[in-house]
Parts: structure tokens; sequence; C-alpha cells
């Protein structure tokens, strides 16, 4: 599986950014995907993850109530909606896979990342 993602920027704090990862390959049947964050200097953390056809849905205590993971498998689509943003959020964001979990916590296949950056 092949993950690129998109949709990453600069926002002010409280603002929405929409990112979005489009998976190719042999197949997207089976997959769970998910989305890690790396803050400068920190470790990389899961911030959301949704099982194949959505039946288990993950978000870090950090982030619920304000992201929302959703995926579009006729699309091989899957997409973060991040609303309040806070300065905090800041992070390259990427796009994660793995078909042997409903959780992505140890994803086998990684996309490249995308800027989010958060002004105060």
């Amino acid at each position: 599986v092949q993950l690129q993602a998109s949709g990453g920027g600069l926002v002010q704090a409280g603002g929405s950014l929409r990112l979005s990862c489009a998976a190719s390959g042999p197949t997207f049947s089976g997959y769970a995907m998910g989305w890690f964050r790396q803050a400068p200097g920190k470790e990389r953390e899961l911030v959301a993850s949704i099982s194949w056809r959505g039946g288990t849905i993950y978000y870090a205590d950090a982030v619920k109530g304000r992201f929302t993971i959703s995926r579009d498998d006729a699309l091989n689509m899957v997409y973060l909606r991040m609303n309040s943003l806070k300065p905090e959020d800041t992070a390259v964001y990427y796009c994660v896979a793995d078909r042997a979990a409903a959780v992505v916590d140890r994803p086998g296949y990684w996309g490249q990342g995308t800027l989010v950056t958060v002004s105060s």
C-alpha cells in the first residue's frame, strides 16, 4: 500500500484543516488506517485510527472532541478533520496503514508527512 497525504498548511489557532490521504496499491481492502504526528523535539504519536469498515475508532486524548477521522473505501481515501486547532497541534502529520490490527498503533505502512502549523 502506498500512501499520499495532503492538506497541511498554516492556520491560526481556533481554525480548521482537513487532511487527506490517498491509498494505492494492490488492495485497500482490510486495512486499518490512521494518522500519526510528530512535533518538533517529540516522539511520533498516534492521533487517530479507524478500522476497516469503520467499526473501531480511536482518538488520542489530546484531540478528542476536536478531530474526526473518516474513510471512503470506494475512493481509497482517509481523512482527518481538525477543528479548534491549537498551537500544540503543530506537527508533521503522517498517514499510516496496517492490515493486522483494528487500531494502527504499530503501522506497517507510512506515507510522507504533511506539515500542519498552528499560529497563536
